[in-house]
């Protein structure tokens, strides 16, 4: 009983670090995107105004 316990412990924690990370996981991707668009953008900003 007590190892059943004790193995459904570790299973439930270890199901919180996944979750945890995954959300990480998730927001540094959307953050990358973000930090992709931004750069694509102050490239196109920057080749705008060297050409004038």
């Amino acid at each position: 009983m007590r190892s059943l316990i004790l193995t459904l412990a570790v299973a439930a924690v270890v199901l919180i670090v996944l979750g945890l990370l995954l959300k990480a996981v998730k927001w540094l991707l959307i953050i990358g995107l973000i930090a992709l668009v931004a750069s694509i953008a102050m490239g196109v900003i920057k080749g705008r105004q060297s050409l004038r």
